[in-house]
């Protein structure tokens, strides 16, 4: 069973039901099937080594058929994010060196490339940009295993460069397995994704529809009027987002007076975890769905599931799903006992493959056990508690963001001597970005100025939005950062807020 796979069949069962609807645009499941086998049988003729297509495409309607090819031929997509620097996406695929690049963006430089007209992204787009591979004879599709790649998603990495994870087939087969037996998701759901297919978990609830048949709902950009009124529209019953998506929504909702959404049963949340005055505007919002929140990780995948009734203490993450075996062990490796913190390995079918780009040093293993540096225990029960993170990564908008990377950006101004990013609590984000900044001389540096510096490096999601000069800077006797000492000072009057 392979990614994809099953399309035809339902297409055969229900040939009129809707496949997928972006925004007004709709396409059935015949017609989605007709247009992938046909992009499929075009991409197969693609004879470079690498058997990798990279999309560098925004959300629309020619994102999910054109993954689903790229599947279906055997080949790899490479799925990289529109609103990275152009000199980040220039380097990733230079590292990557796929057989085809498809954007948007003429500006992208590639050896061999399809620029679509972002103004025109229909679903037939995809197939009317890839008209130039018909100089060469059709090909037969390739037999493909389920150990084969499918799939390199990215999460930023701890340096400049963002981590590229590849997956294979059978790792989102188990998964989609495995949602069916925590969740029943069927054919007759209507799956809402929300946001943008270049995070993994809007990607995966889209393959997870195709999968299964079901209808999915998507938009070309996430506004949360718009993800309310398609909810309403089509009668979504699962809907997938982060926390902030919820956040938004539910506002969104009581802003316009809206009278709460009775269909959905399912809100599979992920990225962060939900506080309690959170999940208790969402069920007034949508007063018939069950809340769960996924905790996980990108080389990992789904590792357990908190879910609304099961009794789980307010501070757990949850239980481990029914495949994933997870335990909680010392720096050497032996297992610790229940109530005992040390770091969570996980051994599961969902893993990863290998990093297509970055490496894995962050990465803890023993035999098949794997740790990404999360600490934590079990109770008594059984459930799951972390404690925190062993590398600093920080969560915003259900995103992962490690703050090595941006305080390498920051010191990189001639203003900068030294830089530390953490994160404090908000309530749209989960977390956001402080950077607390020392200076080589006095210097009247202004925060758009430090913005203007890191725009040119970092994403939007990366740059911190809160700049404090420290009047000091606590240093360990190596002459390091002391970051735990740096944290302390960080409400203290020993900063003051830049302007």
């Amino acid at each position: 069973m392979t990614i994809g796979a099953t399309l035809s069949r339902h297409a055969a069962d229900n040939p009129l039901g809707s496949a997928i609807v972006c925004d007004d645009d709709i396409i059935s499941l015949r017609d989605l099937d007709r247009l992938v086998s046909m992009l499929a049988l075009r991409l197969a003729t693609l004879s470079d080594d690498t058997r990798a297509v990279a999309l560098h495409l925004p959300n629309g309607p020619a994102f999910v058929p054109l993954f689903l090819a790229i599947a279906r031929a055997g080949l790899e997509a490479q799925v990289l994010d529109p609103a990275w620097p152009p000199a980040r996406t220039q380097s990733v695929l230079a590292l990557l060196d796929p057989a085809l690049l498809v954007t948007t963006d003429p500006d992208v430089r590639h050896r061999r490339r399809i620029v679509l007209d972002r103004r025109d992204l229909r679903f037939d787009a995809a197939a009317q940009g890839l008209s130039d591979l018909a100089s060469a004879p059709l090909a037969t599709l390739p037999d493909v295993g389920d150990l084969a790649p499918f799939y390199v998603g990215f999460t930023s990495g701890s340096t400049g460069a963002p981590k590229g994870y590849r997956r294979h087939h059978r790792s989102w087969i188990r998964s989609f397995e495995a949602d069916a037996a925590e969740f029943g998701i069927d054919r007759g759901d209507i799956l809402l994704a929300p946001g943008s297919m270049t995070h993994s978990l809007f990607l995966y609830a889209a393959m997870h529809a195709m999968h299964i048949g079901a209808t999915l709902v998507m938009s070309a950009t996430f506004r949360p009027d718009r993800a309310v009124a398609l909810a309403a529209r089509h009668k979504a019953s699962v809907v997938y987002g982060v926390p902030t998506h919820f956040r938004l929504m539910v506002t969104a909702m009581q802003d316009a007076c809206r009278q709460p959404l009775l269909s959905p049963r399912w809100l599979l949340s992920s990225g962060a975890k939900l506080d309690a005055s959170e999940t208790a505007r969402m069920k007034t919002a949508f007063p018939r769905a069950r809340i769960a929140e996924f905790y996980g990780a990108s080389e990992l995948s789904f590792i357990a599931v908190r879910k609304e009734g099961d009794g789980a203490p307010a501070t757990s993450v949850g239980k481990p799903f029914a495949s994933v075996t997870v335990s909680i062990r010392d720096d050497a490796g032996n297992p610790l006992k229940t109530g005992e913190t040390g770091h969570v390995f996980v051994e599961s079918p969902l893993v990863f493959m290998d990093y297509a780009t970055g490496v894995g040093s962050h990465l803890l293993r023993f035999g098949d056990a794997i740790s990404v540096g999360d600490v934590g225990s079990f109770d008594e029960l059984g459930f799951l508690h972390l404690s925190g993170r062993a590398n600093r990564m920080i969560v915003s908008s259900g995103r992962n963001i490690y703050p090595e990377e941006i305080e390498t950006v920051l010191q990189a101004h001639p203003a900068v001597a030294a830089a530390a990013v953490f994160a404090a609590p908000d309530d749209d984000r989960g977390e956001r970005l402080v950077a607390l900044l020392a200076f080589a001389r006095e210097a009247a540096v202004t925060q758009a100025e430090i913005i203007a510096h890191c725009r040119r490096s970092l994403p939007l999601s990366s740059i911190p939005r809160v700049y404090l000069k420290a009047r000091e800077w606590r240093t360990t006797g190596s002459g390091k950062t002391d970051f735990a000492a740096m944290a302390g000072l960080m409400h203290t009057a020993a900063m003051e807020r830049i302007a």
